[in-house]
């Protein structure tokens, strides 16, 4: 096993929400079965005498001087989405029930390459379709900062998709988990959690082995404690694949890192002077809470105390990314999830007909998939039918376009992807915004009307479409597929609430940089 001052020379020292430091694979363990029963933040967890032999290997390597990474011998935990070999992996689905990878996902594979005690799958809203982490097999993962006992509803969600992650992150059940972000599902539950949610470029981390919602959007995520334990699982899990169509290719990636490399240093110190950070007028929005607003604003004196420079910038857009987004990522999903079938691999009905009329397909789908993505799947397959295809889904797509272009407008830095562009000397190097429109909300706060259960006796209930608002801080970053990161700075109602900063795309270094001086600040 690591001992304490191994991995805390590692930068990679975490405390739980009872300030209790965890270092090694046993403290995170002893976590899990504290915690987990009430917080649920994990659905499978490795074996004791699997990680007792993982621990042992990595200590003899730490005595040797030949420890793999930073990484070596660090609790981890894996969202339930990503494939992995001794694990089974359901995305938190009935119909993926028992189902086990014949392969690791890439960025599995590369953190057990850098020595990483994989602790087990966190749980999440079934095939990330959800902001709450209420819609999953294994039931909803409650927020760990909640304290009160009372109503089962009235407990504080964690957030979603990634809840189980943030959730096990924040408990001190690993040091970092992998999370997956569609339109926020890894920064919401880390603002809502009180840890470092960050979602990379896109392309920046392959997505192979990580089980498809939505294509063009989904992008590997990292939750961690820390910046800096952030920044280690990004080094270890970031690069080429060949076996991802969209992973971000050497030649281009290595002319995009000289330049994020240099602008990283120079902010290396704690002076920011010279640092241009702009605030989008289009981010106040009537829902945003005034805990949120005040947070946001001691952000902004923050960066000015330290020298930066802070003006208003607009992105006339936004208002638009909401609906684009769920038409692009309801029309993916409907297409994505049309391979769960009870043939190939999952679960089966065993409905008995006697009547062969296919029924097999509709009844195993009917039995597996949940109320929310039975939902989402009817909306995109609507989205995807001929007449709906040229006035939703395309006028989304240009929308997307749109506000790709609002960002490489407002950023001083040049977006490499389009050849030409010259620098926006006016522009600024980072945006911030808040991360989440309030603290975590209560479990009624987020379960739609069409989910409300038999003898359920709270009242207050949001319409299916309402919960989808959720996620309208985070969206926009997604959409451009540029570089976003969570930071908690601050409290309400005693539970925490994070910041937004958004870089421009693929200068990933230079954010985790300034993100990690905002976080020293909080």
């Amino acid at each position: 096993m690591l001992s304490r001052t191994t991995l805390a020379r590692r930068s990679l020292v975490q405390t739980n929400v009872h300030n209790r430091p965890v270092t090694t694979w046993n403290q995170a363990l002893d976590n899990v079965e504290l915690h987990n029963a009430r917080v649920n933040a994990f659905v499978a967890v490795e074996e004791r005498s699997v990680l007792e032999i993982l621990g042992k290997q990595s200590e003899q390597r730490s005595v040797q001087g030949s420890a793999l990474s930073p990484l070596d011998g660090a609790p981890i935990g894996i969202k339930d989405n990503f494939c992995t070999t001794t694990l089974p992996t359901t995305c938190g689905s009935k119909i993926l029930e028992g189902f086990v990878s014949p392969y690791d996902a890439t960025v599995v594979r590369r953190l057990k390459e850098a020595g990483a005690i994989i602790m087990g799958k966190t749980n999440m809203d079934e095939f990330g379709m959800g902001a709450a982490n209420i819609f999953s097999n294994y039931g909803t993962v409650i927020n760990p900062h909640h304290k009160s006992d009372g109503h089962p509803n009235k407990r504080r969600v964690a957030g979603g998709s990634s809840g189980g992650s943030a959730a096990a992150v924040a408990s001190g059940m690993c040091i970092a988990a992998l999370g997956s972000d569609t339109g926020g599902s890894v920064r919401l539950p880390a603002s809502y959690c009180g840890v470092i949610g960050y979602k990379p470029s896109y392309g920046r981390c392959s997505r192979h082995g990580l089980v498809t919602y939505a294509n063009s959007l989904d992008t590997v995520g990292i939750l961690a404690q820390d910046v800096e334990s952030a920044r280690l699982v990004y080094d270890a899990i970031s690069g080429y694949d060949q076996k991802d169509p969209t992973s971000m290719p050497d030649p281009f990636r290595k002319r995009i890192d000289e330049q994020d490399t240099k602008l990283a240093s120079r902010w290396a110190t704690g002076d920011l002077s010279g640092l241009v950070v702009g605030v989008p007028q289009e981010y106040y929005v009537d829902p945003l809470s005034k805990s949120v607003v005040d947070i946001w604003r001691s952000g902004i004196r923050y960066f000015k105390k330290r020298g930066a420079s802070v003006v208003p910038i607009s992105l006339p857009m936004t208002r638009y990314a909401l609906p684009a987004y769920f038409n692009i990522a309801l029309a993916e999903a409907s297409s994505n999830l049309a391979r769960y079938d009870g043939v190939r691999y999952g679960r089966r009905s065993k409905v008995v007909r006697e009547e062969e009329d296919g029924f097999l397909y509709a009844d195993t789908r009917a039995e597996g998939f949940g109320s929310e993505v039975k939902r989402r799947i009817m909306l995109g397959t609507h989205i995807l039918t001929a007449g709906t295809y040229d006035k939703v889904f395309l006028p989304a797509q240009k929308t997307r376009r749109l506000i790709q272009q609002d960002f490489d407008r407002v950023f001083r830095q040049a977006n490499l992807l389009n050849h030409g562009k010259s620098v926006e000397e006016n522009g600024v190097h980072v945006i911030l915004t808040p991360c989440a429109m309030s603290p975590a909300p209560t479990i009624e706060e987020c379960l739609p009307d069409s989910d409300k259960q038999e003898g359920d006796d709270t009242s207050k209930h949001n319409g299916a479409v309402d919960t989808y608002v959720n996620d309208v801080m985070t969206i926009p970053a997604s959409l451009a597929g540029i570089p976003a990161i969570s930071v908690p700075f601050g409290e309400s109602e005693g539970l925490p609430v994070g910041l937004q900063l958004l870089g421009q795309y693929g200068y990933d270094r230079f954010l985790l940089e300034i993100a990690a001086k905002l976080f020293r600040a909080e």
